[in-house]
């Protein structure tokens, strides 16, 4: 690897390790992330579902989550309920061409969702349109709204029950840290609901 390759990784490597720093250190983040590790617990202690949404790669990062929660994390249990609404490719093109691209989350949280679910809306800038329409929907329907996003919050951070800003405008940056905050919640949910962590 030449000497400007190496200093473009070590550069990417040191600017992830010293936001996510930022996030251990902030006391305020860190009890906001303790309540929705909570909600989660509730919600499914209830019997009810988390949704997930995001565009491009935070779709990717819905659909993990949701994998995480239906399959397994750490050990063997369960499955949880968890519907990623990035997947179905019918439902998207469909409500993208009958209705708009704006609608393809928002239509599925009203058919899909219910009173005492969870919806995770993901978003890096805060702004994306279909994620703030999904949102305003679950929250007439009385689903809990957790936002992950970036650091200004945008336009979904008055609109969360609970919203993750992560201190960067970077994108890649933001997306290493939702990915951290997603399996620290399925962590904490695998372990309060069925037992201690089994490396």
């Amino acid at each position: 690897m030449s000497g400007k390759n190496s200093l473009l990784v070590l550069s990417a490597l040191s600017e992830s390790i010293r936001v996510q720093k930022l996030l251990l250190a902030d006391t305020a983040f860190e009890e906001i992330l303790r309540l929705v590790c909570l909600a989660c617990v509730a919600t499914y202690q209830r019997g009810n579902k988390i949704l997930a949404a995001g565009n491009g790669g935070s779709a990717a990062d819905a659909q993990h989550f949701a994998g995480e929660l239906v399959s397994r994390f750490h050990f063997d249990r369960p499955p949880l309920s968890a519907i990623a609404l990035t997947t179905d490719t019918s439902i998207l093109t469909a409500i993208g061409n009958d209705y708009g691209y704006s609608d393809v989350f928002s239509r599925q949280v009203q058919g899909n969702g219910r009173v005492g679910d969870l919806f995770l809306a993901i978003s890096t800038s805060g702004n994306s349109e279909s994620i703030l329409k999904a949102i305003k929907v679950a929250k007439k329907m009385g689903i809990i709204v957790v936002g992950l996003t970036g650091q200004t919050g945008g336009a979904m951070k008055e609109l969360c029950d609970f919203c993750m800003c992560i201190p960067s405008t970077c994108t890649p940056r933001i997306q290493e840290c939702h990915l951290i905050i997603e399996h620290t919640i399925c962590a904490y949910i695998e372990q309060t609901l069925f037992g201690s962590i089994r490396p």
